[in-house]
């Protein structure tokens, strides 16, 4: 099942007060960046995270799911309206995160 898009705003709008987010569709699902770095996405309508050592340490009770088949487990955010946790979630993150793979140049 596929996320809608209706799902991708509601989330984007949670995440509206802070800069730098963006996204990206790729098969009928969402990848969520912020400031370039990979840090979750919506996969089936769930809004789900990298499983960080902040992230745990924020999210104790947060359900592991998969994504998608053969992926490995994220943290879903259960709390989604909680503006002031997800701020504070991504800035714990953004250091844990790795930096975006440079794509080879074409000749």
């Amino acid at each position: 099942m596929a996320s809608t898009k209706d799902y991708l705003e509601f989330v984007l709008e949670q995440l509206s007060g802070i800069e730098s987010i963006s996204h990206r569709e790729m098969m009928g699902e969402y990848i969520l960046y912020y400031q370039g770095k990979v840090f979750g996405g919506i996969y089936d309508n769930r809004f789900l995270v990298k499983p960080t050592a902040s992230a745990k340490k924020l999210l104790p009770d947060a359900p592991l799911e998969l994504p998608y088949e053969g992926a490995k487990e994220m943290l879903m955010i259960e709390d989604i309206e909680n503006k002031e946790l997800l701020k504070e979630l991504l800035d714990s993150m953004l250091g844990e995160l790795p930096a975006p793979k440079k794509k080879p140049q074409k000749q």
